[in-house]
């Protein structure tokens, strides 16, 4: 069976298929305008985009609003005029400086979640950009949807749903992270998309739902599709992937991965995240870190307790080859299923097979 196309308002994307946003340097250009010229939606993280840039370490915010636009704009021009999107975690600070630049380069959507974006609907206003909360509950549904309708702000253009098999930041605890069975979320996913869809007759348009969280293969995107979602997205299968702007040590940690190898850590975002066990995670379970340098990057992290400074640990992830047991790998749950380097055209000529 054909895959239907995703519709959010005024723009298509071909293949119901979104690639989740993945920081730091996972997802900039190169992936996201790769996976929007096959006619999904690419998504460029807003994690700290200018991290191997001059300046970086004195002006943060400043040479990462910079990358930012540039990247935006260089997707553009790789897609070909496809659709571009940006996830910006809500626990970021300068959050609204972020969604700005979003605006002013001509990014298609703009994608929130670690954190509910409460404000984003007056950050962005009027302007001509889609915008999708991320959320893993009903009741994270209810609660930003029911305020931003009662107090007459704009609706999202459609709503994701991230279940607990996702990687990176997740909105479970750790023993949901670990125990909930597809089965048993399933049943959410239904309430969720009832609730999200009950504002379709009001507001007289479509509100999309997009599932994230352990997307795998074609027969994961028909299970969702059939309990009323209208596409997925999926970030883990676009890493070990030619276009993917990691190095190639990243991309091979996924491909030599092995299911006892994934596990669920403690962030300093203060939620549980999913990760490959490395040295780096041994060595975290017991011991705390010494930090030298804030970067300013999250609302709610503090030098002194945090666990680790998480965006170093992000950045030796992909900074070089060598670094990898000393940094930390975000993953989905299937990341042990990667098995080989392929290309974004090969994934989505398998995923939308007839």
């Amino acid at each position: 069976m054909k895959l239907k196309p995703l519709i959010i308002g005024d723009i298509t994307a071909k293949v119901p298929i979104i690639q989740g946003g993945m920081g730091i340097g996972v997802s900039l250009s190169g992936l996201a305008g790769a996976v929007a010229k096959e006619g999904g939606i690419g998504v460029i993280s807003a994690a700290q985009p200018g991290y191997n840039r001059e300046g970086w370490e004195k002006d943060p915010l400043g040479v990462n609003l910079k990358a930012l636009g540039e990247e935006i704009k260089k997707a553009k021009e790789i897609s070909k005029g496809g659709i571009i999107g940006v996830n910006i975690m809500r626990a970021s600070k300068n959050y609204g400086d972020y969604v700005q630049c979003c605006i002013d380069n001509g990014a298609d959507i703009i994608i929130s979640g670690a954190g509910l974006p409460m404000e984003l609907p007056q950050l962005i206003g009027d302007a001509h950009i889609k915008f999708a909360p991320i959320v893993s509950s009903v009741k994270a549904a209810k609660v930003l949807m029911h305020r931003w309708d009662k107090r007459g702000l704009r609706m999202p253009d459609f709503v994701v749903i991230e279940g607990p098999k996702a990687g990176g930041h997740l909105g479970f605890t750790k023993e949901q992270a670990i125990n909930e069975t597809r089965e048993e979320y399933d049943e959410e996913v239904k309430k969720i998309v009832e609730y999200v869809k009950s504002f379709e007759k009001k507001y007289g348009r479509k509100f999309p739902v997009v599932f994230a969280g352990g997307v795998f293969d074609r027969n994961d995107i028909d299970h969702y599709i059939a309990l009323g979602c209208d596409g997925v997205q999926m970030a883990t299968r676009f890493v070990a992937t030619e276009e993917c702007d990691a190095p190639m040590s990243f991309k091979q940690a996924y491909v030599n991965a092995k299911k006892d190898d994934i596990v669920i850590v403690k962030s300093p975002v203060g939620m549980p995240g999913r990760a490959i066990r490395n040295d780096f995670v041994k060595a975290h379970e017991t011991e705390k870190e010494k930090i030298t340098h804030c970067f300013a990057c999250l609302e709610g992290c503090n030098p002194a307790d945090t666990p680790y400074c998480i965006t170093m640990a992000l950045i030796r992830a992909v900074r070089s080859n060598d670094e990898y047991d000393t940094s930390l790998v975000f993953c989905g749950e299937n990341a042990y299923k990667v098995d080989k380097i392929t290309t974004v055209k090969e994934i989505f000529d398998e995923l939308t097979a007839e």
